[in-house]
């Protein structure tokens, strides 16, 4: 049980009853429930509390009984705010009834189904009158824990991710969490029972799914949700999805490919293919129609984690997330998907062949295991390209292309590299300009140009160009100031020839013949 600070006044409870058994409150829940002064308790716009009929048993006759009833259960509301701005209205006078309460010095527990800090309607009063009262927390048995007790199935177990979703999320989102998880619960069904089995199916977990009713109670059921009919999905619901059993599922892939003595394909299999595609850098209007065409008919997507969420979940899609510095053995995984006949999609931001991961595939491949493996290489749209696009033209002659990131090459071969272009006059796109441990290499850079460049020489600087909170900043290379400049900036820096104009930065096609 935690506790907040007392302010004044009396102490108000939020205590969870359990997901629907009575014989599942807990003593400490029994005993606050017995001694309260005022008992409150939430329902739907019907006045019947779910949470009340749980602790029937418990409530003193000398109680105050307090019915938070909500005025609406879905968005449908002439309130000016919609129904986010009724249902504040609602906590809001719901708070200063039970404060009345609490100002005369009364105890106040209020109910809450299953545990009251998860998914429950006594959170929202806890926001508005802990930092006032002494507020207290009695956990409870939550619905997940009734329901996979109800199917008596083992859900997660080593190192498996149990993923508890609301329903209420839209279908790509929900789909794509059900494939990234090894397990999950899925709550607030009812309207929402047909987008969740769609997502569970482009997933690939519905034959895995079982869907259970109202657990713990009399009324309890539980069947596979594919048995399930949708129009009889009551909001008092859950889908669990268990994880597999890794110590006798042969086939999952993460761990049979990475065992000890694997020697590629299988006799018998023929041999996959791995496309290494961009995805632009940023909104889906920018992913090429060729690279659409792809992801639509592969069998699996490998890549690192926040470029693999960005690739719809569909049924028959595997995907295979990882972190930002394992390149090389990512690219392994997918060739070695591609040994065992397998389609493979390697996804990197931008265009795959620009500090992407098309270059580390080719080097994973010149193991002779994947001789046989066709490598296919999908062009994207690059974040030089787009920045360049939105400041105007200042890619319009002969320009470089530069990371700055020195994790795998020197820095000294850097600051080579910035001296000859500078001397050569062409416009810069500097990428990977700065990171949290790097923060010194762009002021650097601007040295090196500075020895070459008038500082009047315009630069660009643009952050999650296409992505929200897009921001275009055009400066000078006197003025650029790199504290501003982080790992989610494109950095372009102008030639000698390069103009601000009215309309935007341009550099011109043609450069004077030297004298």
């Amino acid at each position: 049980m935690s506790s907040v600070a007392p302010t004044g006044g009396g102490r108000l409870y939020g205590v969870g009853v359990g997901p629907g058994d009575p014989e599942l409150i807990t003593v400490k829940a029994a005993k606050l429930i017995a001694a309260a002064d005022v008992i409150a308790y939430h329902s739907g716009t019907h006045g019947r509390s779910i949470a009340r009929s749980v602790a029937d048993n418990l409530v003193p006759d000398t109680a105050i009984e307090e019915l938070l009833a909500y005025p609406v259960t879905t968005g449908s509301t002439d309130h000016p705010l919609g129904y986010y701005g009724v249902i504040s209205d609602f906590y809001d006078a719901s708070a200063d009834r039970l404060a009345e309460h609490l100002t005369a010095g009364r105890t106040v527990v209020v109910l809450a189904e299953g545990d009251p800090l998860f998914y429950s309607s006594y959170m929202y009063l806890h926001d508005r009158l802990s930092g006032r009262f002494t507020a207290e927390i009695v956990p409870g048995v939550t619905s997940v824990s009734a329901a996979t007790a109800a199917l008596a199935t083992p859900v997660s177990r080593h190192e498996d991710v149990l993923t508890v979703l609301p329903g209420t999320l839209p279908l790509p989102e929900l789909a794509r969490r059900l494939a990234d998880t090894d397990a999950a619960a899925i709550m607030k069904l009812g309207r929402t029972f047909d987008t969740v089995r769609e997502a569970l199916r482009q997933a690939g977990r519905l034959d895995d799914a079982w869907y259970v009713e109202r657990a713990s109670t009399g009324d309890e059921h539980r069947r596979r949700v594919a048995e399930v009919e949708p129009g009889r999905v009551p909001y008092m619901s859950m889908i669990i999805v268990p994880g597999r059993d890794r110590r006798s599922d042969s086939a999952d892939r993460h761990r049979s490919l990475d065992r000890p003595g694997y020697r590629g394909r299988a006799a018998g299999v023929t041999v996959g293919e791995v496309f290494v595609l961009g995805l632009g850098p940023g909104p889906d209007r920018w992913l090429t129609p060729e690279a659409t065409e792809i992801l639509d008919r592969v069998g699996h997507v490998v890549g690192y984690g926040p470029y693999v969420d960005r690739v719809p979940q569909r049924a028959g899609l595997e995907r295979h997330s990882s972190g930002n510095t394992v390149e090389v053995d990512r690219a392994g995984f997918a060739l070695q998907l591609a040994n065992q006949g397998e389609s493979v999609a390697v996804v990197s931001g931008g265009d795959a062949g620009v500090f992407g991961m098309a270059s580390a595939v080719y080097e994973a491949a010149e193991d002779p295991r994947f001789a046989a493996v066709p490598i296919t290489v999908v062009p994207g749209l690059t974040a030089a390209q787009a920045v360049a696009a939105r400041a105007g033209a200042p890619l319009g002659a002969d320009y470089a292309v530069v990371s700055l990131s020195d994790r795998l090459k020197p820095w000294s071969v850097i600051e080579k590299r910035l001296d000859a272009i500078g001397a050569a006059d062409l416009v810069l796109a500097i990428y990977n300009p700065a990171s949290r441990s790097r923060t010194t290499q762009l002021g650097q850079a601007q040295e090196i140009l500075l020895r070459h460049r008038s500082p009047h020489t315009p630069v660009i600087i643009g952050r999650d160009v296409g992505r929200d909170g897009e921001q275009l900043e055009v400066t000078t290379l006197g003025d650029l100031d790199p504290a501003t400049v982080d790992m989610k900036c494109l950095v372009i820096i102008g030639a000698t020839g390069t103009r601000l104009g009215p309309h935007g930065v341009w550099t011109p096609r043609f450069v004077p013949a030297e004298s």
